[in-house]
């Protein structure tokens, strides 16, 4: 087992001024950089709002070395990564996650959009209709603008109350003022003594100082710049306000000239307040009924000045003037507990457990923010600062009581097992197949299947269980059944292990991740509460976009649609249950024979295979309540053939990069465009999605027609080498040292699903190289006569034929 906690990373200075932070995890499977700007949304000038979000956009559409298209979002997108940027009120983050033998040609494009943005009038144009855009979605949407709102007890002369997101209005292209000024801001801050870069992966540092090198030619030089320090947070003595709501309350403490510690400190506290277990705030606000849930998050930390706000969901006729004094009394009581030095020792080990299990991209990110992994004797300091600005004294009423021990963190980890099968060598590793696995007389239920498919030598695993049900679960008994979970999975996650349970049509489906030593002892936690008699339970299901509300919905709608049922007892007792487990030893499966003799249902060792909708062409309209409009459109492969597989994901891959292109930068359709391959309940599909303020949902599946029926000219002007480094890529992301194992048991699972062998992670990659020119130009044309089926969620009503209306 490694140990709990990463060494701390290393930390220097390169010579241009560039602070560079450096980790080496050699268990990751990627690597990750996040460079921070310390310049954000507050740092423009008052004439031009929006600047800074305005400039981390341009810097994504090119340069001359390297255009949009061999830019570094194409180039993250086209090895598998994920990349994004995030302007904040004082800082701008660049962040992005690669395999490691794509990593250097990353960091290449990061300095180079840095050093040498590209200030085209024409693009600048055109990007800012797409902020423009994302304003009009944010000027709609009512979350956002009652997260926005939180601020209206602030002083109007501080920067939280003013508009940063930039529109057409507010970003005058042609101006030369505003021209001036956004060199002048980019000049500013865009330099090194402005910037921290955090490097995270399994190279050794050495290797990964030579990767930050490359920064120390390409970024201007430049001395720290002093950001302008705010005025007062309130422009009154009192230090709180609140507001209210129907079924909820927001309560908002302001502070002033805190320590530098102050972060540590607030997460410390946050965490706490936030607990579900028995005696806290959480659990007496509920047993009062007072409250339903809350939730205390730190919405802004600068120059000593911080915004803690709680926000509180209500159940109906709840007295508004006992929450505050609930709260207020358990905030006694948590001053009274002294250094807090239990709860800090806990609160230690979660953070390592989290540590330990968090992935390049997190590690990378977490580098760049400079928090301690503990609350430090400062940060106790800044905490006793924080809680005397509140007004909190060591006086208490209330029969508070600290939360147990998270059980989970202290499991003591199995001994670690090769799993070899007579005669294998540990090159041999992940080549036994699902019926080798069940020779050897393992502790199994019959519907288990024990994958060897990755190692079972690490300390990382996963397990699915899936039910499926003579009724789909009504929704009001999935939130209550989520509800109940809600505590047990935040004592999971705090031990490394991510769990779910989510319903999709009539399926249940419970899903653990992460640290393989608590699993099973969670599992069995887990069934146990699922079989408890449900009680009602009120809760506000937060509002979406409508993008991500099709995208929540579509897992439903390709499986059959059956009647509802809100009776748990009559769901569990003709439940049928099958499930996967990989990556465990020996050890943890034996571990798990207990839970798995409890599994409620009947096990089933013959699922049946994803249902086809081949040739047809089916819409389900859904109504997101807003104004703008949104389509996501599925395309299955024509048969769960491996090689149809493949081809569908080289055709992903070639078209991400052109459909965004095409569909946001060019038509400027909308803000959220996005095209990719998805696997749900075995089903492989090419997935295309538009939410656009103005363009209707017929208008949109027109433009993504027209792009699917240029695909096969596209595919003719790719030349040899083009088409051979893309499909290598391709192939590449699905190579065991590179593909994180959560990722690696999702495509496990998703294989078992649509009936492939337990090698189907090998056989992958080989069928992907085997896709030529003429294989993929074959597969486009089955994609544009839809031989495998068109499913269409839309905002909008059913179009005539051949579409169809579903439910």
């Amino acid at each position: 087992m490694p140990a709990l906690n990463h060494p701390r990373p290393h930390t220097e200075t390169l010579a241009n001024g560039l602070r560079v932070t450096l980790r080496h995890a050699p268990e990751l499977k990627r690597c990750a950089a996040a460079l921070r700007v310390s310049a954000g949304s507050h740092d423009v000038p008052l004439a031009w709002p929006g600047l800074a979000h305005f400039l981390e956009h341009l810097l994504f559409l090119g340069t001359k070395r390297f255009p949009a298209a061999q830019g570094l979002m194409a180039y993250v997108q086209g090895h598998g990564g994920q990349v994004n940027a995030r302007t904040s009120e004082r800082t701008t983050d660049y962040f992005f996650e690669l395999p490691p033998q794509a990593f250097s040609g990353g960091l290449e494009r990061l300095s180079d959009m840095l050093a040498h943005p590209r200030m085209n009038p024409d693009d600048q144009r055109r990007e800012r209709e797409v902020l423009h855009a994302e304003f009009v979605a944010w000027s709609r949407d009512a979350a956002a603008q009652q997260q926005f709102a939180l601020f209206d007890g602030i002083s109007a002369a501080h920067p939280l109350r003013a508009f940063h997101a930039g529109n057409r209005y507010s970003l005058p292209v042609p101006q030369p003022e505003f021209q001036q000024a956004l060199q002048d801001f980019y000049q500013r801050f865009y330099q090194t003594g402005q910037m921290s870069l955090s490097l995270a992966g399994p190279q050794s540092l050495d290797e990964l100082r030579v990767m930050a090198l490359s920064f120390e030619t390409e970024i201007p030089v430049g001395e720290k710049t002093r950001q302008q320090a705010p005025p007062p947070l309130m422009d009154s003595s009192g230090n709180s306000y609140q507001q209210a709501g129907e079924h909820r309350l927001d309560v908002l403490f302001a502070f002033e000239a805190l320590p530098d510690s102050s972060p540590e400190a607030l997460a410390f506290l946050c965490h706490w307040l936030n607990a579900t277990k028995p005696g806290g705030l959480q659990s007496e606000l509920r047993e009062q009924r007072l409250a339903d849930n809350l939730k205390a998050v730190p919405l802004y930390q600068f120059a000593g000045q911080a915004l803690l706000h709680i926000e509180f969901t209500l159940p109906a006729n709840a007295t508004q003037s006992k929450i505050r004094k609930q709260l207020l009394d358990w905030l006694g009581f948590f001053t009274s507990r002294q250094d807090w030095a239990g709860l800090r020792d806990e609160y230690t080990a979660l953070l390592q457990r989290q540590q330990q299990v968090s992935g390049a991209l997190q590690l990378a990110r977490l580098d760049s923010e400079q928090r301690e992994n503990r609350l430090s004797d400062s940060g106790v300091t800044a905490l006793k600062d924080i809680l005397k600005q509140i007004g909190a004294v060591d006086n208490f009423s209330g029969p508070w009581q600290l939360p147990t021990p998270n059980p989970f963190l202290r499991t003591e980890p199995p001994v670690t097992h090769a799993g070899l099968i007579r005669g294998q060598t540990s090159k041999h590793r992940g080549l036994r197949t699902f019926a080798q696995d069940r020779s050897r007389n393992r502790r199994e239920s019959s519907a288990m299947q024990f994958s060897q498919a990755l190692p079972d030598n690490t300390d990382e695993g996963a397990i699915y269980l899936r039910w499926r049900l003579d009724s789909a679960p009504r929704s009001n008994l999935q939130a209550s059944l989520e509800n109940r979970l809600q505590p047990l999975r935040e004592d999971a996650r705090q031990a490394g292990v991510d769990f779910s349970f989510s319903a999709s049509g009539n399926e249940w489906l419970l899903k653990l991740t992460g640290l393989q030593e608590a699993m099973p002892i969670v599992l069995e936690h887990a069934l146990k509460e699922l079989t408890k008699p449900v009680a009602g339970f009120s809760q506000e299901v937060p509002a979406l976009m409508p993008i991500r509300q099709l995208l929540k919905a579509l897992p439903d709608y390709c499986l059959e649609r059956t009647a509802d049922s809100d009776d748990l007892t009559q769901l569990w007792s003709s439940a049928r249950w099958d499930g996967l487990a990989t990556g465990l030893s020996a050890q943890t499966q034996a571990a798990m024979g207990l839970a798995l003799s409890r599994v409620p249902g009947t096990a089933d060792n013959q699922p049946p295979s994803p249902s086809s909708i081949n040739s047809q062409h089916l819409w389900s309209t859904i109504d997101t309540g807003s104004s703008e409009h949104a389509l996501l459109l599925f395309c299955p492969t024509a048969t769960q053939d491996i090689s149809d597989e493949a081809a569908w994901r080289l055709l992903a891959h070639v078209c991400q990069t052109p459909f965004y292109q095409r569909l946001r930068v060019e038509l400027q359709l909308g803000y959220a465009v996005f095209s990719a391959l998805r696997q749900i309940h075995g089903q492989t599909g090419l997935l295309f999605g538009v939410q656009s303020p103005s363009v209707a949902p017929l208008d949109l599946l027109e433009h993504i027609e027209h792009f699917l029926n240029g695909l096969p000219v596209m595919i003719d002007g790719i030349d040899d080498a083009t088409f051979i480094g893309q499909r290598q890529a391709l192939a590449d992301q699905f190579d065991s040292a590179a593909l994180p194992n959560a990722q690696a048991a999702e495509l496990l699972w998703q294989g078992k699903l649509a009936g492939h062998s337990s090698d189907y992670l090998t056989q992958l990659p080989r069928a992907t190289l085997m896709v030529d020119h003429q294989a993929l130009l074959a597969a486009a044309r089955r994609l544009i006569n839809a031989e495998g089926g068109w499913r269409c969620l839309a905002s909008g009503p059913c179009p005539n034929s051949p579409w169809q209306a579903t439910k």
